[in-house]
């Protein structure tokens, strides 16, 4: 008989391509706890073992936001780098493809549901001005009606030969 085949009180964690932790940085901001969870809430969790996990496939799509213009393989790559020593298997791009189907958009909108929101609490400097919350909204243009109510306080941007409003 093996020695790891004696039940024991001892845990073991998984080597290699499911070694805890092996998807880098963005374990440190979603950790396998909560991707977890909401795996499970939402009926995603795999049913058998498989080198491409439900929890892998969603960390690989949070990379593929991180690097929009990148392709699958070059995402993988980055999402793997740190692995470099492992033998690591290199999956297809019709399995990544086969796999966020497979997966689906409910654990992406549960990780949204669950993170989203407002990161400054109450009383944090800058957080708050006349007791209402602060934001920055960058490179977003606001249209209004073109009145003279408004033009006093916010002027007409002109260019060579329109004047936008």
């Amino acid at each position: 008989m093996q020695e790891k085949s004696v039940v024991t009180s001892t845990v073991e964690t998984a080597a290699g391509v499911f070694a805890p932790g092996h998807l880098g940085e963005l374990t440190q901001f979603v950790d396998f706890a909560l991707m977890d969870a909401v795996l499970e809430e939402r009926g995603r969790r795999e049913k058998r073992l498989r080198l491409l996990s439900s929890r892998v496939v969603v960390y690989f799509v949070l990379a593929l936001a991180l690097f929009e213009r990148h392709s699958y393989r070059m995402v993988w790559s980055k999402l793997t780098a740190a692995l470099t020593p492992l033998a690591l298997v290199r999956p297809s791009v019709s399995s990544l493809t086969q796999a966020r189907r497979r997966v689906g958009a409910a654990p992406l909108r549960g990780l949204f549901e669950t993170l989203a929101g407002p990161v400054a609490r109450p009383g944090q400097d800058g957080s708050f001005y006349r007791g209402l919350r602060t934001v920055a909204v960058d490179g977003t243009l606001l249209h209004t009606p073109d009145d003279e109510t408004l033009t006093w306080r916010y002027p007409k941007r002109a260019g060579e030969s329109l004047e936008f409003g």
